[in-house]
Order: structure tokens, then C-alpha cells, then sequence
């Protein structure tokens, strides 16, 4: 197979900072005054070149590559010093040649692979990313960009890319390879699965690392037993091998075998005693054990410069020190988690957007509108779902982890087909609008029935992903935030049951603000953004209420752990099933959640969840105005 990417990691990459180096030879040479007006003007991605040269620029307005040949002898002058380890040479070369000409694919490669090994993340996907926009057909920088995109959790991006790769190159076993690392991240790993397979037969042989992310993707469908022994076949191969080691680890600690997860980390740590993760996952095994002092020690030392951490290691410092009851150390380091999220990765809150889109959705789906509009009808003999919604860190895993213990209740875990069918139905009812208003096609003779094809592809995807269980009358389908498409889901499943679960919201903010989240257009990366979110989408969810006659039920968190039993009978009541006591007994449900509460869905419940929020009510105050309308509608209270 050649030369593989690295195994996918669930890691932070660090930006390094820009060198003097990074500013071109014409600036650094030009009187004081002019360095520091001209590097006032240099872009922010970091690449060292000027903001109107990078990404700023305008390439419609750009002549042609041609025009600047003259500029090929400075090109292979910076390609050879940078072969012969000369970076700052070659560095100094390309961004003068960039500076004048911004269309020179061989100067901006060079400038990237810089970018690359100073692991500036920023600047070398921008950098990448415009040598796809001027080279589409690049294999080879298709496939860097979406590697890239992987690294910081743009699952769709990267999705994007590696389709392309697929349409480059059909029968290259690396296109393969890619498209099933995309499709896992995803959420989509049973077609991730069939890639990987197909990646192992294009290459004619069972490689260590495409075996161990192979075995990645089987873990993140709940194959347990079939993800250890391709890990094991794997490390057979290169005993060594660290990433196999770790995945390995992973799946021990997530099947809850922790003295076995513990044992395998010892090994990675003899095999790879400077990686990092080795010490993150131990740490986190530890804090499972309930060691955790020991778990904190651990993370602490494990970098020489705390300033090095990532943001997965300072957050996970963060939860172990709120286990330890040290609430305002706990808070420090959730807030420099999400800001060493923000520097890595330049994503921040896509606000304007999310507001756009959900004055849309109230302007369209309106009582008046939706009399006129057709319904899918309920496919008979077909598995149905059960729609958990809910925000992020509301306590929905742990209502699909009581439900699927249920034997007519499967677990769908986060299905992404709800957001593909606003994609997929522009194609089916052949419109130039975009959702929602596309589905105004609906009001055509030619269309009315299209509801059903758009039904028929959501439950086809189910078969697909291996979701339903044998003989079972139900899946859940909890990806986060899809009470936004209440609209949507309605038309498509209208006597689908809707089950909302809802938790204090400044505890749900704590926790949302203490863990790596990308759901809700990023809001999750500072506080007060998901505090504005939050409010945005219960706002959207009431406007829902009120237009459409919904067959909907409202769980309370709270009354999940403090008053169980009569709990889950109402939900089976709602759902329309038999109380089944394996429900009560959901921590001794075996399936593997995919999500950041896999953890804690397969302990008993303690209290110690319910109100955390009054230990850092200091803290949270920025966000209180913001939300007190909807604490107070959801019948919650502040109270220290």
C-alpha cells in the first residue's frame, strides 16, 4: 500500500508559533517603520504571508500562473533547500515569490510542507486548501487536505475531500483508505467498513496500521470482538506499534475491562514513552478507577511545558479536578481548553449562519403552510424511530442507553441521515431552492409523493448501518440538535414518537463547556456562544410547538435520576411498549455508546449530576441573562 497517513487520533495538534523567518525577505529588509506596517498586514492563518496574498485573496482577479514562469529558477531554488533542510531559506524564497505571484502551486507547496512540520494547523490548511482550488485534480493535495480536516474534526470536510480522492483515483487502495477514515469520523462507519476492506484489497496485503483503524471503525459499530482481533492481528505484525496499542487500550477501557487497558498502556509507553496520548488514556483509565489524584499527577507531568498540552489533555485536567471538588482550578482549565481549541483549530461560533437558518425554518414551516403539505406515510412491517432530542450534555445517551436495553428498542446512536435528507431532497424534488424551501416543490402534482422517496432512502441508510435488531419494532435516532429539523422529521415520520430531554441549562452548559463538542455550529467553543445557542434552539423548538401538532414527550433529566422507575415507565407508556425491569437496569446494557458519555452511561446513577452547576456560579454569571427566560419556561431555578 505504500506509505500510510498515520492512524486517526483523537487528538489536539498544537499550533507552533510563526518564526521571524515567517516574514518576507522585502519586509524584514525595509526600514523599522515599514516591518511594522507591512506586518500589520500579514494573515492570521499564520502563513506569513500578507492577509491580500493568502486568505484574502481573490483568485478570479488573479491572471494566470504562466504569467509569472519567470519565477520558476526562485521555485526550484526553495524546492532544493528545503531537500536539503535549509527551512528557512527555502521559507524566505517562497514567500517572496507568493507575495508577487499567489498563483505558484510549487511555492505554495513548499511554504505548506513548512507550515506542516512547524504543525501550524491554520496556516497549513489554508495553504493546502488553495492548491486544491487551483489544482483540483491534485491526488496528492486532495488527499493532505483532508488528512488535515481530520486532524482538528471537520468530519464533513474531510467526507468532502475524500469522495473526491475516490472520483481521482477509483482503484487507488489510499483513496479507499481515506474515504473509510472520513466516513468513521463521520459517524458512518459501517460504509467506512466496506472502504477499509476494499483499501486492504487494492493493496494486496493486511498492513499493521490500515488493520488497526480498520479495527477503529468495527469498535465504533459496537464489533467489539471483531475489532480486538484485527488490533491483534495488527500487533502481531509490529508489536510496537503504538497506535494499535492505544486503539486497543481504548476499546478495552470503553468494554469497561480496565486492569486490561492499563496492561496494554504499559506496553504503549515502553513501545512510545514520549507520546502523549499514552499518558492522556491512562489518566482517563485511572479517573474510571476512581484514582483520581493519581489520574491528575499523571497528566500533570506528563509534559514538561503545561504550555504544550493539548486541548483534550487541559480539558480532561479540568474534569479530574472537578472530581476533586477544586471547582475554580477545574474552571481555569476548562477555559483554557477552549482556548487552545480556538488557536488550533480558527474555528469559532458560526452565528450568523445558525440565526439565518432558523428564521428560515420558522418562516417556512407554519401552520398554514404545513395544512397544504402532503405527509409521508408509515411504512408497514418496518422498524420505526424514536427521535431523542435534546442539546448536547442534555442526559439524551442516557435515555437511548435505557431504551435500547429494552428487546423492541435498537440503538441508532447519533444517525446523521436527517441532515443528509436536507441535502439529498434538492436532487429528488429537483429544485433551484434551498431547504427549507425546496420542499415547496411538494405543492407540485409531479412531487406529492416524494415524502416517501426521502422516507424510503432515511430507513434504506438504517439497513445499511447494521442499526436494526431482529424482530425489534423500534430505533432510536439521537443525533444532537435535530430538533431542528422538527419540521422535517414531522413530514417524514409523523407519528414518529419525539422524546426531548431536558437538564437544568447551566449544568447542561458546564458540561458542554468542559468537553470537546463541534455540534451546533461550533457553539460549544466559548461559553457564552453555547449559552446564545442554547436559547436560539429552545426559542426554534416552541416555535415548533406551537405551528405543528407533534407527538412529542418532555423528560426531565433530573426526574431520570432522582425518581427513575416511574420515570421510565412514562416513556414506555408514550412509546407505546411493555415495561421491560431490563430498563431500570441499563448499566449492565453492553453496547458501546459513541458518544462523550459512554462513560458514565454504563455506571449506576449517582446524584452528584444534578445541580453541578451551583459550584461555579461565579463563573457561569456571564451566562445567566442569556438563558434565565428559558430556565425559568422549562420550570428551573437558580439557586446557590
Amino acid at each position: 500500500m505504500g506509505s500510510q497517513p498515520p492512524a486517526m487520533q483523537h487528538e489536539a495538534v498544537s499550533q507552533a508559533a510563526v518564526s521571524s523567518a515567517a516574514v518576507p525577505r522585502m519586509v524584514r529588509d525595509a526600514p523599522p517603520i515599514a516591518v511594522q506596517l507591512i506586518s500589520a498586514h500579514l494573515c492570521e492563518c499564520g502563513s506569513g504571508l500578507s492577509a491580500s496574498r493568502c486568505c484574502r485573496l481573490n483568485l478570479a482577479t488573479l491572471g494566470s500562473a504562466q504569467a509569472s514562469r519567470h519565477l520558476a529558477p526562485l521555485e526550484e531554488e526553495a524546492t532544493a533547500a528545503q531537500r536539503a533542510g535549509n527551512s528557512e531559506q527555502a521559507e524566505r524564497l517562497v514567500l517572496d515569490v507568493l507575495e508577487l505571484a499567489p498563483r505558484r502551486i510549487a511555492a505554495l507547496t513548499v511554504l505548506y510542507t513548512i507550515r506542516k512540520a512547524q504543525q501550524n494547523v491554520r496556516a497549513a490548511t489554508a495553504l493546502i486548501r488553495r492548491i486544491t482550488d487551483l489544482d483540483p485534480n491534485s491526488f496528492w493535495a486532495t488527499n493532505e487536505l483532508a488528512l488535515l480536516l481530520l486532524s482538528h474534526g471537520d468530519a464533513a470536510g474531510a467526507l468532502r475531500c475524500a469522495r473526491h480522492a475516490i472520483r481521482l483515483a477509483p482503484d487507488n487502495a489510499q483513496s479507499h483508505y481515506l474515504m473509510g477514515m472520513a466516513l468513521t469520523e463521520a459517524h458512518n462507519p459501517s460504509v467506512g467498513e466496506h472502504h477499509y476492506w476494499r483499501a486492504l484489497e487494492l493493496a494486496g496485503a493486511r498492513e499493521p496500521v490500515p488493520l488497526a483503524n480498520l479495527a477503529l471503525c468495527l469498535k465504533n459499530q459496537g464489533k467489539m470482538a471483531e475489532a480486538r482481533a484485527l488490533y491483534e492481528e495488527s500487533l502481531l505484525k509490529a508489536p510496537q506499534q503504538v497506535s494499535a496499542l492505544l486503539g486497543l487500550a481504548r476499546l478495552e477501557e470503553a468494554d469497561r475491562n480496565l486492569p486490561v487497558a492499563l496492561a496494554l498502556l504499559d506496553r504503549a509507553e515502553a513501545a512510545g514513552p514520549l507520546n502523549p496520548n499514552v499518558a492522556l488514556l491512562r489518566a482517563m483509565v485511572l479517573g474510571r478507577m476512581g484514582r483520581t489524584a493519581e489520574a491528575l499527577k499523571l497528566l500533570e507531568r506528563s509534559r514538561a511545558d503545561s504550555a504544550r498540552l493539548s486541548a483534550v489533555e487541559i480539558l480532561e485536567k479540568g474534569r479530574l479536578l472537578d472530581r476533586m471538588g477544586r471547582f475554580d482550578e477545574a474552571f481555569t482549565s476548562f477555559t483554557a481548553g477552549k482556548a487552545r481549541l480556538r488557536e488550533r483549530t480558527g474555528q469559532k461560533y458560526l452565528e450568523a449562519r445558525a440565526q439565518q437558518l432558523t428564521e428560515r425554518l420558522k418562516k417556512f414551516f407554519t401552520a398554514r403552510r404545513l395544512a397544504s403539505l402532503p405527509r409521508a406515510a408509515t411504512l408497514e412491517g418496518a422498524a420505526q424511530p424514536i427521535f431523542i432530542l435534546g442539546f448536547p450534555r442534555s442526559g439524551t445517551t442516557l435515555i437511548e442507553q435505557i431504551l435500547s436495553a429494552h428487546p423492541q428498542i435498537a440503538a441508532g446512536d447519533e444517525l446523521p441521515l436527517i441532515a443528509e435528507i436536507t441535502e439529498l431532497m434538492l436532487r429528488i424534488l429537483d429544485s433551484p431552492l434551498h431547504y427549507p424551501e425546496a420542499l415547496a416543490e411538494l405543492w407540485m402534482g409531479n412531487h406529492r409523493e416524494d415524502l416517501d422517496v426521502l422516507r424510503d432512502h432515511y430507513l434504506r441508510r438504517i439497513q445499511q448501518l447494521g442499526v436494526l435488531r431482529s424482530g425489534g419494532r423500534w430505533f432510536t435516532d439521537k443525533m444532537p440538535l435535530n430538533e431542528m429539523h422538527l419540521g422535517l422529521i414531522h413530514l417524514l415520520f409523523p407519528q414518529a414518537p419525539l422524546v426531548h430531554v431536558i437538564r437544568h441549562p447551566l449544568d447542561v452548559m458546564l458540561s458542554v463547556y468542559s468537553n470537546m463538542l463541534t455540534h451546533g455550529f461550533y457553539c460549544a467553543y466559548e461559553l457564552e456562544s453555547a449559552a446564545r445557542h442554547y436559547v436560539l434552539i429552545a426559542e426554534l423548538l416552541e416555535h415548533y410547538r406551537s405551528e405543528i401538532d407533534l407527538r412529542y414527550l418532555r423528560i426531565r433529566y433530573e426526574d431520570i435520576v432522582e425518581d427513575t422507575e416511574p420515570t421510565v415507565l412514562r416513556l414506555l407508556a408514550f412509546i407505546g411498549e411493555e415495561f421491560d425491569a431490563r430498563c431500570l437496569a441499563f448499566d449492565e446494557n453492553r453496547r458501546y455508546a459513541r458518544t462523550a458519555s459512554y462513560a458514565q452511561v454504563s455506571e449506576k446513577l449517582y446524584g452528584h449530576s444534578v445541580c453541578r452547576y451551583r459550584n461555579y456560579l461565579k463563573q457561569l454569571e456571564p451566562v445567566i441573562p442569556i438563558l434565565e427566560p428559558v430556565i425559568a419556561r422549562l420550570g428551573y431555578v437558580v439557586s446557590a
